[in-house]
């Protein structure tokens, strides 16, 4: 299994699209067994998710998502996991233990002002 958490240096991004980078971790039996570091390679409508699928990427973990992306990964069978905030090592291992539950935090807007809301 693979979580990827969009963030912002070692911190979960507000807004997924605008992430500096995504935090992958590589999961077996329930525990992190490694992790890289992948720069966003930019936002564009529908690429995002698209690109995290070919990551094999199973759930992606960010404080809000757009409404479209949310589509794409679900189509794709990628769980998402919003309203996250902190540290993306916490937000990984928070979701691994079961404690962390979506807000279902949606950002209607792709100017990011803190319009992500519930």
């Amino acid at each position: 299994m693979k979580i990827a958490v969009a963030s912002d240096g070692s911190q979960v991004t507000e807004h997924f699209g605008h992430c500096q980078d995504f935090r992958i971790y590589h999961v077996e039996n329930d525990k992190i067994v490694n992790s890289e570091t992948i720069p966003n390679p930019g936002h564009r409508p529908g690429f995002l998710p698209n690109f995290l699928s070919d990551q094999g990427v199973n759930v992606i973990i960010s404080g809000g998502v757009g409404g479209g992306a949310i589509e794409i990964f679900e189509e794709k069978g990628i769980e998402v996991v919003t309203g996250a905030r902190g540290s993306a090592d916490d937000a990984a291992n928070s979701y691994l233990k079961g404690s962390l539950k979506s807000t279902g935090s949606v950002c209607h807007e792709h100017e990011h002002h803190g319009e992500c809301g519930e």
